[in-house]
């Protein structure tokens, strides 16, 4: 439970006036309750001549209220008696109770009422932040997690957390509050018996502790086993090409029936041991009211209880009452620890550290486009997080402003990761990476990304409009502004020809058009966002001479007068940058130009060979 109430403090924080209502209506609730059943003394000792006793009219303002009230009553509901009859006073006293439970039932529909906005609040409130937390994560993170898990933590185990924890709120608010409204009920009644039932509580709820403990540890198995199977299927759909090439689809079938089948085994398990629940609390609590029946009725039939037989029934009625309640909520603590251990697989992802940070005192970083040199290696050495091997080692590099610098080399060298440095989606282990003269650890991450425009190999385009796509990332971007974007890319004649131009949906990830065609749609989008700094990670790699012939056009309008930094394979794309550098195992081997580097007969010319 723990584990619960800081969930609670977390994410219940702003709701605490409904929670504040729900609990005030349970109070209400339980409190209606008790006076319902008091109605039992009443109707055995007067209605049924139980109780012989004749009272008379106490004055109210006594200073015992409850004695008093309880006179009074007796002596109203005895007067009735005898002027009106018996079974008029029985039918009022109906009446009366008829009134106090619609009272009670809606005070239980109010206190509900106001828990559902705090149920559905939390769980997007959860959803947001996860989301939130993936977006601000490093791209690091996510090369050491599956991604079919990560997709499991944000669907499967909040949905978990809702149906577990979220719908058991209500129970864990209104069945402690029954429960102590109905304690103190019994202490007034008889201390002495409640002191024994004291003595059986803590024994039922160490044995139900225990299978709950249990519980949650396979709930966190059989999560684990259903984010793997997710894996297995997100990669499964990514590579179905592979799969059928190869002729795997027995292998792959094979993997994922193991699996499936260790989910079954963890899933019986842990919803036996749920069901373990009802069965268990209910024979406890039969045990726990014998036992007290018997020692509350040896006390009054050897006269050794202060209490009569009618409020004894009544006290074994408010005892009984516990049991329901009590059982529910050792069924709502099965589902609370199976919530946790969905729980603390979302925090996983809540808790992890994100190493990008912005500085404590950002630097500024000069607006100058022209501000040479736009990009500075200096000493810079890199090794990912949990891995010995030096990726790059000792890289020193400037590249002007305004020239196009290409990074070129077999793959493994270094190159990705060299780039993948300038807009921190690293930090480097040594040395220094300036952009504009300044490092880039010491200026807003969001100041840094703002000023460059990217160009994959892979297109990535989401399942929107060919404006939004375009438009992706730049604020307040106008239709003219989109399509003379989409013009310079030579996508503007494409995007019209579809049904609805620029309002057409892509699909996902751009499904619906071709390599060439989204990497158009791709281009444009940096053009709109017109950065001082363009990284282009071999993007006509993929593609065949048409489309490559009118991407390079594009890219060549959105290179001029840019400082460009190109990875590509086809060294064609190449022969007129200012500077290539040719990278082996992690270091820069060999710098020039197109022709400097052939006159060198080195590992470029080499590369050039292979090429031709």
């Amino acid at each position: 439970m723990n584990d619960f109430f800081r969930f609670l403090r977390r994410f219940a924080r702003p709701y605490v006036g409904t929670i504040s209502l729900s609990i005030f209506f349970n109070i209400l609730n339980g409190i209606m309750t008790v006076f319902s059943f008091a109605f039992i003394i009443p109707i055995l000792q007067v209605i049924f001549g139980l109780q012989q006793k004749v009272y008379s009219f106490k004055p109210w303002g006594s200073s015992d209220i409850v004695d008093t009230v309880t006179n009074n009553f007796y002596y109203f509901t005895g007067h009735i008696i005898e002027s009106r009859g018996e079974s008029k006073a029985l039918a009022l006293l109906g009446a009366i109770f008829v009134v106090m439970t619609f009272v009670k039932v809606m005070t239980g529909y109010m206190s509900e009422y106001f828990t559902i906005p705090m149920r559905n609040g939390v769980v997007r409130d959860i959803r947001n932040a996860m989301y939130a937390k993936i977006l601000s994560l490093p791209i690091g993170y996510f090369s050491g997690e599956h991604k079919g898990d990560i997709m499991a933590r944000m669907s499967g185990d909040v949905n978990e957390v809702e149906s577990s924890v979220m719908s058991s709120l209500y129970a864990l608010f209104r069945y402690p509050m029954l429960i102590i409204i109905y304690l103190a009920t019994m202490i007034a009644v008889s201390w002495k018996l409640t002191l024994f039932v004291f003595v059986l509580l803590p024994v039922m709820g160490w044995v139900m502790g225990t299978v709950g403990k249990k519980l949650k540890a396979q709930s966190l198995r059989t999560m684990q086993i259903g984010g793997q199977i997710l894996s297995t299927i997100e990669e499964s759909l990514g590579g179905l090409r592979i799969i059928k090439a190869f002729n795997a689809e027995k292998q792959m079938d094979t993997r994922f029936r193991g699996e499936t089948q260790s989910y079954v085994r963890s899933a019986n398990a842990m919803l036996r041991r749920q069901a373990l629940a009802h069965p268990m609390s209910e024979f406890l609590g039969t045990i726990a009211v014998i036992v007290v029946l018997w020692f509350g009725g040896t006390l009054i039939l050897t006269g050794s209880s202060s209490i009569d037989a009618a409020s004894f029934i009544f006290y074994m009625t408010i005892f009984y009452s516990i049991i329901n309640p009590a059982k529910d909520l050792s069924k709502t603590g099965y589902a609370v620890s199976k919530g946790m251990a969905a729980l603390a697989r979302i925090d996983k992802i809540l808790d992890a550290e994100n190493p990008i940070k912005d500085p404590a005192v950002p630097q500024s970083i000069p607006e100058d486009p022209r501000f040479t040199p736009a990009i500075e290696f200096k000493g810079v050495s890199f090794q990912y997080d949990g891995d010995d091997r030096t990726v790059l080692d000792n890289i020193n590099l400037s590249v002007p402003a305004g020239n196009t610098v290409a990074i070129v080399g077999q793959s493994g060298s270094g190159k990705s990761t060299l780039v993948d440095l300038i807009p921190r989606f690293y930090d480097v282990t040594k040395g220094q990476v300036l952009v504009k003269g300044r490092d880039v650890r010491e200026v807003k991450v969001a100041d840094l990304r703002g000023l460059m425009g990217n160009v994959n190999q892979e297109a990535i385009l989401f399942n929107d409009t060919f404006r939004n796509n375009i438009a992706f990332g730049t604020e307040n971007a106008t239709q003219e502004e989109v399509e003379r974007a989409a013009k310079i890319a030579n996508a503007h004649d494409f995007i019209m020809a579809t049904p609805d131009g620029y309002d057409t949906m892509l699909g996902d990830r751009g499904c619906r058009l071709s390599g060439g065609e989204r990497q158009r749609i791709s281009i444009a989008r940096s053009i709109l966002k017109n950065p001082d700094i363009l990284i282009l990670d071999e993007a006509t790699s993929a593609l065949d001479n048409e489309s490559e012939r009118l991407v390079q056009e594009a890219l060549d309008r959105l290179m001029a007068d840019r400082t460009t930094i190109v990875i590509a394979h086809r060294l064609s794309t190449i022969v007129n940058a200012d500077m290539i550098c040719v990278m082996k195992d992690g270091q820069i081997i060999e710098t020039g130009t197109h022709a400097d580097l052939l006159a060198l007969n080195g590992q470029y010319a080499r590369l050039h060979a292979l090429s031709t």
